[in-house]
Parts: C-alpha cells; sequence; structure tokens
C-alpha cells in the first residue's frame, strides 16, 4: 500500500510538470520541423500547425494548474506585503474561492461544448482527428485548476487554524 501512496504523491507532485514538458516538447519540435520544412523544402503541413495550436492550449490549461499549485498566479504583492498574515491568509482564501466559483462555471460550460463535439463526432481540419481530443484540453485544464484549487483552500484553512503562516509561493523575481 505504502508504494501506491509514494506513486500518488509522486503523481501530485509532478503530473502538470510532466504534461507540461510532453506538450512544450511538441510544440517545440513541430514548429523546428515546419520551419525547416519551409525554409528549406518549401513545403509546410497543415498537421503542423494543428499540432502547435492545440499542444499550446493543452499548455495553456494545464499551466493554469500548475500556477495554482504554486500561488504564482499574477497579484499585486505589495498589498499582501503590508498585511497581517491572517489578513494576508483571508486574502488567499478570498481569491482561491472566487476563483473556484470561476473555475466551476468555466468547468460547465467547457463540458457542455466537448459533448457537442463528441454528438456530432467534429473532426480537426488538417488532422483528422476527432475535435474531442483537443477541446477536452479546457475541462482538464478547469479539473486539475478545481482540484488544485481545493488543496490550496485545505491548505490555507490549516494555516489559519494553526496560526502557521500562510504559503505565498516562489517569487519569478526578486
Amino acid at each position: 500500500m505504502s508504494r501506491r501512496r509514494e506513486a500518488l504523491a509522486y503523481l501530485d507532485r509532478n503530473l502538470e510538470r510532466w504534461a507540461l514538458l510532453i506538450f512544450y516538447s511538441m510544440v517545440v519540435v513541430t514548429m523546428a520541423v515546419e520551419v525547416l520544412r519551409r525554409e528549406v523544402f518549401s513545403y509546410s503541413s497543415v498537421w503542423g500547425e494543428e499540432i502547435v495550436r492545440y499542444s499550446f492550449i493543452y499548455l495553456a490549461w494545464i499551466g493554469a494548474a500548475a500556477a495554482v499549485r504554486e500561488r504564482a498566479h499574477i497579484r499585486i504583492d505589495v498589498i499582501f506585503e503590508a498585511c497581517s498574515m491572517r489578513i494576508k491568509a483571508l486574502l488567499y482564501l478570498f481569491g482561491d474561492l472566487v476563483m473556484l466559483v470561476v473555475a466551476c462555471y468555466a468547468l460547465y460550460w467547457s463540458w457542455d461544448t466537448l459533448m457537442v463535439s463528441a454528438k456530432f463526432g467534429a473532426v480537426s481540419h488538417g488532422l483528422r482527428v476527432p475535435m474531442v481530443w483537443f477541446r477536452s484540453a479546457v475541462p482538464i485544464g478547469f479539473g486539475l485548476l478545481l482540484y488544485r484549487l481545493v488543496l490550496s483552500i485545505r491548505r490555507d484553512l490549516s494555516d489559519l487554524r494553526n496560526n502557521r503562516p500562510v504559503y505565498v509561493g516562489e517569487r519569478l523575481f526578486d
């Protein structure tokens, strides 16, 4: 049972990181191949553009979930620096709750769009792949985002209850 728990903990720490690496690699490799094909062979493909476009969409939505996990979304830190730890925790909780409501709403509507696409069997123009695979990026991203928000809210409530400093995430620039 501990091996299973370790595997789940590894996934919890690294799921978004590995998914982002895969999609980013797809973008870079496909763009490099397409530039080479266009410049050297004066030929480009429709499928290359589609792979890059849809990989970038996955990157954006999975990256949003990863940013929630690390508290890396854009915010005005000056306000947080002027607050006490308790107020800071309450502000983070308020922000997470607002984002939770928006994410639930977006997940609902993106799921509806996904089901319409599945019902009518839409396919992409170049790859001829069902659009469900590409349109599922939004519900997957918002599902991960909701999961990370719930974890963040639980962590903040625990920090608030136990009088610990709130998790502020990593800073990009100091």
